[in-house]
């Protein structure tokens, strides 16, 4: 069983930044594919970046174009996702999620997969300002 926390949401004006913080317990030893969605009103979910906890290995949506960085502390057993040059259209609830498989890499795909993610945390607001 693994049980997340996310942290770190809140409101800042474009162009801004915000580190969000993803607390990870129950089972911390395995390595797995760990990633981060978001939701808007009115919007369906969708992936935003995803890393393996093992190697690091990491990919992000298109939309991101540079300005997220997903990284994981497997010290800590956290996974963050910085964000910088944030827009209006970022803003939207942000879920941590881990796979319900682990010891492996799913690859570019698993973003566009969250039925696949069997751990997902209470969700963090992020509201960004025009």
């Amino acid at each position: 069983q693994v049980h997340l926390v996310e942290s770190g949401g809140g409101s800042v004006q474009a162009g801004g930044s915000l580190r969000l913080s993803c607390a990870r317990s129950g089972d911390t030893k395995s390595r797995m594919t760990m990633a981060w969605f978001r939701q808007a009103p009115g919007k369906e979910r969708e992936g935003v970046a995803a890393i393996y906890t093992g190697s690091g290995i990491a990919v992000y949506a298109n939309f991101v174009e540079g300005r997220f960085t997903i990284s994981r502390d497997n010290t800590e057993n956290t996974v963050s996702l910085q964000m910088n040059s944030l827009m209006p259209e970022d803003t939207a609830m942000y879920y941590c999620a881990a796979h319900t498989d682990t010891g492996r890499w799913y690859g570019p795909l698993t973003l566009g997969r969250q039925q696949d993610f069997g751990y997902w945390g209470q969700g963090t607001q992020v509201t960004v300002s025009s």
